[in-house]
């Protein structure tokens, strides 16, 4: 038998207590073992994980207003040769002729962490961000074939029910050196819902822009967003949803979107036309996910986008 005890504080020692600061409602918080958890009111969003022994950093769970994850990791039917369908994750197919989307390639890369600065991180009452640097190596010689500076903000828009994730990206190599991303549908965003959304497996919704539907019209079709909506939970109200956002400043805008029915959609950044970028001329991406309860309509996910595209665009540069 538990026993408790009530102890009431004298009201003269409540107005002796110091004026305390209020706790932000976003806030980006360092976990153990290489994790950053982006929470609501202490309500986990996301998490970010970056262990430098991993193949790539990648953003897991992805969770709305009932707790349940849209996101999975692996290939809910392949998952020895798609393990690098990790939730949502940046990656890319062809970089100086290297792959470092797959996890298992004749001509390996790899997207290490090498920074997270305490001014890395952001809280707030409308979003909490986390900025940090990776850098894309060789795994045969672990030569540099690009810097990537990465910020993560997330930011509610009505609680756990809708909020945004922004990804800002500025991707550079070496002194003196050229970097191609090579053309391909793989790379650079790309997101793996969960097995009950998919369109195969869940009976599932694809939409995008152009209010194209499922696979069949959506894959690799130009688009400003793709969304990805279903079944989370057998409740009357157990649906939800991710969309994918292009900016209009990334390159070839609008971009192809390369979506399945079962289950994954990407971002494409050079699906016919090659990409090169030099220390003088970086290349400079933002997408947005926005997280949202139920089965929206194409209207409200457009609403969503101009919302999105109507937020000043971050500046990446270093804090002195």
């Amino acid at each position: 038998m538990r026993i408790f005890f009530l102890f009431l504080i004298p009201i003269s020692l409540l107005s002796q207590a110091p004026d305390f600061n209020p706790v932000p409602h976003v806030q980006a918080v360092p976990l153990p073992h290489h994790v950053t958890s982006f929470q609501l009111d202490g309500r986990e969003l996301t998490a970010l994980h970056f262990d430098p022994l991993d193949m790539r950093p990648f953003w897991y769970p992805i969770l709305g207003s009932k707790e349940m994850g849209l996101t999975r990791m692996g290939h809910p039917h392949d998952p020895l040769t798609h393990s690098h369908h990790n939730s949502v994750w940046i990656s890319h197919n062809s970089v100086n002729g290297l792959d470092f989307w797959g996890d298992q390639a004749k001509h390996q890369g790899r997207i290490i962490p090498v920074e997270v600065s305490h001014e890395g991180y952001e809280d707030g009452d409308s979003f909490a961000s986390m900025r940090m640097v990776n850098h894309w190596v060789n795994a045969a010689d672990q030569s540099i074939q690009l810097r990537e500076i990465r910020r993560t903000e997330i930011r509610p828009i009505d609680g756990a029910k809708s909020w945004f994730m922004l990804i800002d990206l500025e991707l550079a190599p070496q002194k003196g050196k050229t970097a191609t991303f090579g053309a391909t549908g793989f790379g650079l965003v790309a997101v793996r819902v969960a097995k009950s959304i998919g369109v195969h497996d869940g009976g599932g919704r694809i939409l995008n822009s152009e209010g194209q539907i499922n696979e069949e019209q959506v894959f690799r079709k130009p688009a400003r967003w793709c969304d990805y909506s279903g079944r989370i939970s057998n409740a009357v109200d157990g649906l939800a949803g991710i969309t994918l956002m292009n900016h209009p400043v990334n390159p070839h805008n609008p971009t192809a979107f390369h979506v399945r029915n079962d289950g994954w959609m990407g971002c494409c950044l050079s699906l016919d036309t090659p990409v090169e970028v030099t220390e003088s001329q970086k290349l400079r991406v933002r997408y947005a996910l926005w997280v949202h309860d139920g089965i929206p309509k194409q209207e409200e996910i457009e609403h969503q986008w101009q919302a999105f595209v109507s937020l000043p665009v971050t500046d990446l540069t270093a804090k002195k």
